[in-house]
């Protein structure tokens, strides 16, 4: 849920902080109040186009912050058109911002709704509707598509090329394998670098054995004050707490002690030992940036090696076996496809009953919006088998009685796809997973009856939803469960544009302003009251 906006030196807009509650929110006010500018204000907080024009005048930059609860985006554009951005206070970038923010928020008007019109979404709200999974044609396509690739990389190589990459790979495996490479490899430069310096950590180990257990040794100390301190205890109780303590640290130099002799014992200290393992060191660091200069200095040798010797195994049995295993892989690739098209045509059948009821619930739907004789439809066309199935997904819409259906790109009007939109929200509303749903005038053109309709209309998705409406009519903003009014006013000169929630009779002369504009007679506002009644 988005709970805060605020905004600072974004056009008119000197610093604005809009809280938003869940449900309905309803933004009103006049013509140029800075309405859109807040619309412009969450696009850009979502990763939208920045541009320096739409900073404030005389202001260094714009910045606007959205606070959804569980995570705070922010973003500035400066005045020479640099942008940068922020998750929780953590620099980010752009599209990291985009990403994030992908899921939550759906922006519904006069551009944003051309979302609309992308075959992808139409079949993803197809799907959605129908409860169709794909999942299995796109494990199915991504199987069929590694296959295919195989068998191209294969074919693709002539007669000689393969005798050559024969030769090669049998050559590096066997140079890979006499080399026994193993997990004690991982530990060489640790065993090379103590072994070049044996002689000191020998002196050194010596020396704190003989200390930590010695004739006068720190065990030998400890060992001593001991029953000193359980003969102090007989006066001073907290001594046999010593005595405890100096027992237990006796046990830790002894323990110490041992680690460290066992450490020393362990040393290849002879001069053929570290010749042995400077020789080896040399090997296995002539392998790796042979066969893997690319691999993580982090990552065990042994694991790295011991890949690549796996991977040219493979590659080497696959061209020794060249001709069987492209039949092999051909096998593959017609059970592949003979399952994807298994796979998609399920998911044709699922589609075709969803998109039945999805065009009649819709229809429903845009003919209580204002349009009594539309027409809605979900047209489904072979495509090429995909991780998505093999139907083009097309909404078709006829707005007029007599006229024929057309895709609903090429004629629907802004104010018809904004009205198109509410209508298919409506039926999707409990399938939806985006959080917040913004509709920027999608009442516009529509009045009386219909207007309040809508107002019921998005009432209705805010069941499912955070949802926040701009609006001109009087008849949908009563429904709002929380009412913003945007405002303007010229201080020192300069215009300045505010927000302010209204409640009470507050927000009954908001509904009136909007019914009767400036003649805000007594029959408007006990009108303004009756729509405020009726929308409970």
């Amino acid at each position: 849920m988005l709970k805060r906006l605020t905004v600072c030196n974004l056009a008119i807009v000197e610093r604005i902080d809009a809280e938003f509650a869940p449900g309905l929110n309803v933004l009103t006010g006049e013509t140029g109040a800075g309405k859109s500018v807040l619309m412009g204000a969450l696009e850009l907080v979502l990763g939208g186009r920045a541009d320096a024009m739409s900073v404030r005048d005389g202001a260094k930059e714009a910045e606007v912050e959205a606070d959804f609860g569980d995570v705070v985006v922010r973003r500035t554009v400066t005045a020479q058109g640099r942008s940068r951005a922020w998750i929780d206070d953590e620099s980010a970038t752009v599209a990291e911002l985009r990403e994030l923010v992908r899921g939550r928020v759906d922006i519904h008007g006069p551009t944003a709704n051309q979302k609309m019109l992308e075959e992808s979404f139409q079949r993803d709200a197809l799907d959605a509707f129908g409860g169709v999974s794909t999942r299995e044609c796109g494990e199915l396509f991504a199987r069929r598509s590694g296959t295919a690739a195989e068998i191209a990389a294969l074919s693709s190589e002539a007669a000689g090329d393969v005798a050559a990459a024969v030769e090669m790979l049998r050559f590096q495996t066997e140079e890979l394998a006499e080399a026994g490479i193993s997990e004690a490899d991982d530990t060489l430069a640790q065993r090379h670098a103590a072994a070049a310096h044996a002689e000191e950590i020998l002196v050194d180990a010596g020396a704190a054995t003989e200390a930590l257990g010695g004739d006068e040794s720190v065990v030998s100390i400890l060992a001593g004050l001991q029953p000193r301190f359980r003969a102090m205890a007989r006066h001073l109780p907290e001594a046999a707490e010593w005595a405890e303590r100096a027992a237990e640290l006796a046990d830790g130099a002894n323990e110490l002690s041992r680690a460290v002799a066992d450490a020393a014992s362990r040393i290849d200290c002879g001069e053929d030992d570290l010749e042995a393992l400077d020789a080896r060191l040399t090997l296995v660091s002539r392998l790796r940036r042979k066969y893997a200069p690319s691999a993580g200095a982090e990552e065990p040798v042994s694991a790295v090696l011991l890949g690549v010797l796996d991977e040219k195994r493979r590659r080497l049995d696959d061209l020794e076996r060249r001709d069987e295993r492209l039949a092999e892989l051909r096998g593959e690739l017609e059970a592949a496809d003979a399952a994807l098209r298994t796979a998609c045509a399920a998911v044709t059948r699922s589609r075709r009953k969803a998109a039945k009821r999805l065009a009649a619930e819709v229809t429903k739907e845009l003919r209580d919006l204002g349009f009594r004789s539309a027409e809605f439809g979900v047209e489904l066309a072979p495509a090429e088998p995909s991780a998505h199935g093999c139907d083009r997904v097309e909404f078709s819409f006829g707005p007029n009685p007599g006229e024929a259906s057309r895709p609903l790109a090429a004629i629907a009007s802004s104010g018809e796809i904004a009205r198109v939109m509410l209508a298919l929200k409506s039926v999707l509303a409990a399938h939806d997973s985006t959080e917040v749903l913004v509709f920027d005038e999608i009442d516009a053109n529509v009045g009386g009856e219909a207007g309040r309709v809508v107002g019921e209309k998005l009432r209705a998705v805010a069941r499912h939803h955070q949802v926040i409406a701009i609006t001109h009519l009087p008849q949908s903003a009563a429904f709002g469960d929380r009412h913003l009014v945007v405002s303007k006013a010229v201080s020192g000169g300069r215009t300045r544009a505010t927000i302010s929630e209204v409640e009470g009779d507050s927000r009954v002369s908001e509904i009136a302003r909007m019914l009767g504009g400036e003649k805000t007679t007594t029959v408007v506002k006990r009108h303004a009251e009756e729509l405020l009644q009726l929308s409970r």
